[in-house]
């Protein structure tokens, strides 16, 4: 096996340099204390107060365009509007950030739609490996019926192996369209959206879990060639066994390690101390749980009781309840909607 390539702990959870959601609060392990927020507005265009102002004498309006929030004259991207709520609770999404096309997180978007405050801070690193092995074996489609994607790190695989050889024109002129030319199946839309951004069309994606994606490639798949799954070290047997057991042959390849993040215990104790017990903590895996839930009841004490706690899928949802943690939600689906949904209700007996 290779040596591991040990990607920066930053760059492992796409942490670098991003311009914080107006929503909520993330977390920048670079900053002193381990936490910023921002409420500025940011003016992408000159078009925008332009529009604005012209729209305002338009002869068919029936209200003036000042009714707007004036933030939103600049910016494509608003903050959704908040509901009513009394007070604003916090919730912590133990999961690194990731922006959208209007540089903020999703989940903290979504979330500022019930009135709660989000904070996200990552829980997990990664160490990539056999990164060569997976290069050679990408750099021949014709021996695969497709590719198996379940995790953004193995995408990001993808990503480092091409940069690190130099072969991103390679793919882009030929193995893109090669790959394109079979199956590209993934669980989630995040993945999805991370391998769309390689340039391969997916399917699969509504699945939401790998036994769902197994079911849905069963019931398309019938080519006699593997499908190459690259996968890491804590990938669950069941999605390749699913898979076997149908008489489709499944590939795997180990690429990537999951470790836990450096920053963990410092960036807690900064979000304890600066704001106090959350109203709910939400585990996006068994292994952020694992590496996570000792430094929250040590920091929670006697009052950890009062917290909710949710999962963002079934499979974490058992990890919790197998540490003898009451589960108050589990997301119907790991999406931003779903999850913002599953919080407020978990929460409503908190009187907001």
């Amino acid at each position: 096996m290779s040596p591991p390539f040990r990607a920066h702990p930053l760059q492992a959870e796409g942490v670098e340099g991003h311009e914080e959601p107006r929503s909520g609060v993330s977390v920048n392990p670079t900053a002193p204390g381990g936490f910023h927020g921002l409420d500025t507005l940011r003016v992408k265009s000159i078009w925008g107060p332009i529009l604005a102002f012209s729209s305002f004498f338009h002869p068919f309006s029936a209200f003036p365009r000042f009714s707007l929030p004036f933030a939103q004259w600049f910016d494509p991207c608003p903050p959704a509007p908040r509901k009513d709520c009394q007070a604003i609770m916090k919730v912590l999404l133990l999961k690194d950030p990731k922006e959208d096309d209007c540089g903020q997180d999703p989940y903290i978007r979504e979330l500022g739609l019930y009135g709660l405050e989000a904070t996200l801070i990552p829980v997990l690193s990664f160490e990539f490996w056999s990164l060569p092995s997976f290069l050679e074996k990408l750099s021949h489609p014709e021996g695969y019926g497709g590719l198996i994607f379940t995790s953004p790190r193995a995408v990001e695989a993808v990503e480092l192996c091409l940069e690190k050889d130099n072969k991103t024109e390679v793919w882009r002129k030929s193995l893109q369209e090669k790959w394109n030319a079979k199956s590209v199946y993934v669980v989630g839309n995040a993945t999805a959206s991370l391998v769309n951004k390689i340039g391969l069309h997916t399917e699969g994606e509504n699945c939401g879990n790998a036994e769902k994606l197994a079911e849905y490639i069963c019931s398309r798949e019938s080519s006699a060639l593997p499908l190459l799954f690259p996968c890491g070290t804590l990938k669950r047997e069941i999605l390749p066994k699913m898979l076997k057991d149908k008489g489709i042959p499944v590939e795997s390849l180990t690429v990537y390690q999951t470790i836990p993040h450096p920053g963990i215990q410092g960036n807690l104790n900064s979000y304890y101390s600066q704001q106090g017990i959350p109203a709910s903590i939400t585990f996006f895996s068994p292994s952020g749980l694992t590496h996570s839930l000792k430094h929250i009841q040590e920091l929670s004490g006697d009052n950890i009781d009062q917290i909710k706690f949710v999962a963002i899928g079934p499979t974490t949802a058992h990890a919790l309840a197998a540490q003898g943690l009451p589960v108050s939600c589990t997301a119907e689906s790991p999406t931003p909607q779903a999850l913002a949904a599953g919080i407020r209700t978990a929460l409503q007996s908190h009187g907001c």
